[in-house]
């Protein structure tokens, strides 16, 4: 009887421990939610067009962390962990990094503060502009897979047919039997660690955040603890964009040319510290969220200078480019798969979005209708499809009359073309949109922007009003519900994030926001 109880309690935790491993599909990981800078989360257990009409749709929690602003920035996006199961129990974190160098970790599901760490010790005194404002500037990212996301929601119950629980001679039994999951990368700082092999196995699993002193720390999710020193990745007082860790090997972006940091492409090989580094021969890094990854690894990049790159993941050598002659790219790219190909969309300052091939990244691209005005600078796209297979690009225009355009990519008797959509109402100062179940949230950040860098930051400050949150239907652009007043200040530096159910930002004065269809506890 001890043996069967025994044999019962090990199934029990290697089902759950498999359970946790299969929900990390549906997590927000980096900037964009996953490698391909999707801004897309696929499926959601409670968010969808037709519960948002029934208004259950609501602010859950408000928190205001320790930390301060630097110039505009305060938090940055959230990066989520659905499921956990440590040692205080079932889990579900968003991890926020402050501008100011503290790392926070939310219990996403109760609304409360599960652990703070100070990071801010290798942190500049003071911001040099609005541009260049110092201390962290990326969203914190968990180790992923360049795969495209499968669409397995969190919580959805068996994925599967049912089959027999004895399994074939030496099988063991096939209800608890699976593939083992993605590598993950070891700690930075012990170099040659081994990865672990068994897939119920115990093991740490990390949140990644880059500092103001251009160094990676590895934090454990369950407390925040930091097992060792972090490990130099960039230079110090570099703008950094788009944290992506996959394989063992994390990347980043860096733009502005702040601190002195020429705008490049960053490498680090996590087992031996090993960091390389690319460089544009011309113009600087298009966009904000880093670099893109697709399913096979290969990274893009786009450049200031109407350049677009795909290069190898770990070298970081060019295997193919593609230059638009007379534009300036102004968004980063995002990677989707359509009609069996992998493409490569791109938005440029002539108002159009341009669609590249990455099995044929030297041929022409295909360009878009004007969507917006000279000066379109949407930072990324959004991509999605719907119910009927149909993709969708979406990007944000700027300004204080700015809106969110969708259009489908289709293919028409010439190949691939883009088909207009639909047009949002007019929102101040958009930021990229994400769309969570068919759910597009499209934020006016109410932001008062200005070109002149002489505009000082207590004036932008002044004359920016409170942020606005909306959700619309993604296939028609009806807007279904909006937040009103219950942002208090603009948004900057913490833009929208989705995960367990909940769509996440920040504001200016520091506070993160969940919205969501609450449940009982």
């Amino acid at each position: 009887m001890k043996l069967q109880t025994q044999v019962r309690q090990s199934a029990v935790v290697a089902i759950l421990f498999a359970f946790a491993l299969q929900t990390s599909e549906g997590d927000w990981i980096t900037a964009g939610g996953d490698a391909q800078r999707s801004s897309w989360a696929r499926t959601d257990s409670r968010i969808s067009v037709d519960a948002i009409k029934k208004s259950g749709f609501k602010l859950e929690w408000k928190l205001k962390p320790e930390g301060s602003a630097r110039e505009l920035n305060t938090l940055m996006p959230a990066v989520m962990l659905d499921f956990y199961i440590g040692y205080r129990g079932f889990r579900t974190f968003a991890f926020v990094a402050s501008s100011s160098g503290q790392m926070v970790a939310f219990d996403s599901e109760l609304g409360r503060l599960e652990w703070q760490k100070d990071l801010s010790q290798g942190n500049s005194a003071h911001g040099k502009s609005i541009v260049c404002p110092g201390g962290i500037t990326s969203a914190a990212a968990r180790p992923t897979t360049p795969a495209y996301p499968s669409g397995i929601a969190a919580r959805s119950g068996r994925g599967s047919p049912a089959k027999s629980g004895v399994g074939l001679p030496d099988e063991g039994a096939v209800t608890i039997k699976r593939a083992p999951p993605p590598p993950r990368p070891v700690p930075a700082a012990t170099p040659g660690a081994p990865a672990p092999v068994n897939p119920y196995a115990p093991h740490v699993q990390y949140v990644y955040v880059l500092t103001g002193d251009g160094s990676l720390h590895s934090l454990w999710v369950s407390n925040g603890n930091e097992p060792q020193p972090g490990v130099p990745f960039i230079p110090a007082g570099a703008d950094a964009r788009g944290l992506l860790v996959f394989g063992d090997t994390a990347y980043v972006a860096t733009t502005n040319h702040c601190g002195g940091v020429a705008d490049g492409v960053w490498a680090l090989d996590m087992p031996t510290g090993q960091v390389k580094n690319w460089k544009p021969e011309s113009g600087g890094i298009a966009g904000t969220a880093g670099p893109a990854a697709g399913p096979d690894g290969t990274l893009y990049v786009a450049t200031t200078a109407g350049e677009l790159v795909a290069m190898e993941p770990k070298t970081l050598n060019p295997t193919a480019k593609q230059k638009v002659s007379g534009v300036e790219f102004t968004s980063s790219p995002v990677v989707f798969d359509f009609n069996g190909k992998n493409l490569i969309a791109v938005a440029a300052n002539d108002g159009c979005i341009y669609l590249f091939d990455a099995a044929a990244i030297s041929s022409p691209p295909v360009k878009s209708n004007v969507i917006s005005a000279a000066g379109f600078e949407p930072g990324s796209l959004t991509s999605w499809e719907d119910g009927q297979k149909n993709r969708w690009i979406l990007s944000s225009s700027p300004g204080a009359h700015g809106s969110v355009v969708a259009m489908k990519v289709v293919l028409n008797s010439s190949g691939m073309a883009f088909e207009e959509g639909w047009k949002s109402r007019e929102l101040t100062a958009p930021l990229a949109p994400i769309v969570s179940n068919g759910v597009v949230f499209a934020l006016a950040s109410g932001e008062f922007e200005s070109s002149d860098s002489k505009v000082k930051l207590a004036k932008r400050v002044k004359n920016s009003t409170n942020a606005v949150l909306y959700a619309l239907d993604g296939e028609t652009g009806k807007e279904l519900w909006n937040s009103g007043n219950q942002i208090t200040s603009f948004v900057h530096s913490g833009a929208l994030a989705a995960g367990d159910t909940r769509i996440y930002l920040a504001d200016y004065e520091g506070n993160e926001y969940a919205f969501g269809i609450p449940i009982e506890h």
